[in-house]
């Protein structure tokens, strides 16, 4: 599983666009279109590498009262992973 302290940013030759037709966020990878939903979007809008997971995990976690600082971080970290794997995430 991925330390809290790593600093995950967009893949080499990744990039988030909008998606003018639906007005959503699209992940674009080398022969790859990713269709980010909102929660996607705001995770990896905070993959700057700079920024640790558990940082994130806490920027995302901010003004929810119901939300569970645990349980969002590990379904941040599986996401990222399962990025990770398809090079969609790097590490810095």
């Amino acid at each position: 599983m991925i330390s809290g302290q790593a600093r995950p940013r967009l893949g080499r030759f990744v990039r988030m666009r909008p998606d003018r037709p639906t007005g959503g966020w699209v992940l674009l990878g080398p022969e790859t279109v990713v269709v980010l939903n909102r929660t996607g979007h705001a995770v990896l809008r905070l993959c700057d590498g700079e920024r640790t997971v558990d940082q994130i995990v806490a920027a995302l976690v901010e003004g929810h009262d119901d939300a569970d600082e645990f349980t969002v971080g590990e379904q941040v970290r599986g996401y990222l992973d399962r990025l990770a794997d398809r090079n969609l995430v790097a590490w810095s």
